[in-house]
């Protein structure tokens, strides 16, 4: 039995709402937990008990360097040390940490997370490939508004491929703008999550901003811009090599895509699977995959994604579409 002693503030944050990071903790480190006043008591086999001394530890650390820890944050940092016993949480929590505008903190939630942020940080071109729910789309947008707030680059552009699910856009009312504009909302989503809506739509209306179909970059050259291509598993051949010889000096372009989740006609094949071939040996692109460890959003999402890859990679499916 091993005695933990927990500074008094922020303790509930610790444990949880109902004891909900002890018990996760219990599940996922094969202890047994019971709280003391401010002491956390510990039992269990060795290994499992110092893993809990060591994140606790870590995490009051952060603490006295003034991180303010979520709820979220214990669950996170306990996966983490449970994938790799000798990682430094404030490598994520704080060094890794992007603030946008004051709207909130974003650290990167898994080791793959830090390896994307950090390639995009020293690579000019970077790809985050693999499936929903791992923040390829939203760390990659909180580096761009972190870049233009440093003023890095003069302005962002994200763009979309106006494909989804064998619909075409003819069949949608409006004009070209209303026709597109659902296929661009999740970017407009993220956006407003990093930035006040105010500012943001000044940036927009300035151009500073500018949110458009990958259609809308033929024969453009992008300079001091940072580009990001969401959804790229549903370009063409032809778009994705028009959208990466569009880079211009001093501009950063991050392609993000699950290759498990084609919309594309049949026998269209997809842009991204084919770059994933032809440019993957350049010096100076990075290429980051993630899996569902990844996972960030509802815990049951990560058992989803989980699924659907055995029944892809078994006998009662028939994989992805390339």
């Amino acid at each position: 039995m091993t005695k933990i002693t927990l500074p008094e503030e922020g303790i509930e944050t610790l444990f949880g709402s109902y004891d909900e990071n002890l018990k996760f903790l219990e599940s996922l480190l094969g202890v047994k937990l019971r709280t003391q006043g401010h002491d956390l008591i510990v039992e269990g086999a060795p290994a499992g008990v110092s893993k809990v001394e060591r994140l606790f530890a870590q995490l009051s650390g952060l603490a006295q360097e003034g991180y303010r820890i979520s709820n979220g944050d214990v669950k996170t940092a306990a996966q983490l040390l449970a994938d790799h016993p000798t990682l430094e949480l404030r490598d994520y929590f704080l060094k890794s940490s992007l603030t946008q505008s004051g709207k909130k903190r974003i650290a990167p939630k898994s080791v793959n997370q830090r390896r994307y942020l950090d390639a995009i940080e020293q690579q000019d071109i970077v790809f985050g490939i693999g499936p929903a729910g791992t923040g390829k789309t939203y760390l990659a947008m909180a580096q761009a508004v972190s870049f233009l707030l440093a003023k890095k680059v003069n302005r962002i552009i994200l763009a979309r491929p106006a494909v989804e699910a064998g619909e075409k856009l003819g069949f949608l009312p409006g004009d070209l703008a209303e026709k597109v504009n659902p296929y661009l909302r999740p970017l407009y989503d993220a956006l407003y999550d990093m930035i006040d809506v105010e500012r943001a739509e000044r940036f927009i209306e300035r151009g500073t901003i500018e949110i458009a179909p990958i259609a809308f970059m033929r024969g453009r050259t992008l300079n001091d811009a940072f580009v990001i291509l969401d959804e790229a598993q549903n370009t063409t051949a032809e778009q994705m090599k028009m959208f990466l010889t569009r880079l211009g000096f001093g501009s950063k372009a991050v392609v993000t895509g699950d290759i498990t989740q084609i919309d594309l006609p049949a026998g269209r094949p997809s842009g991204l699977v084919e770059a994933m071939k032809v440019v993957s040996g350049i010096e100076g692109i990075s290429f980051v995959h993630f899996d569902d460890r990844d996972v960030v959003r509802h815990k049951l999402v990560q058992q989803i994604v989980k699924a659907y890859e055995s029944f892809n990679n078994g006998s009662g499916g028939k994989g992805g579409k390339d």
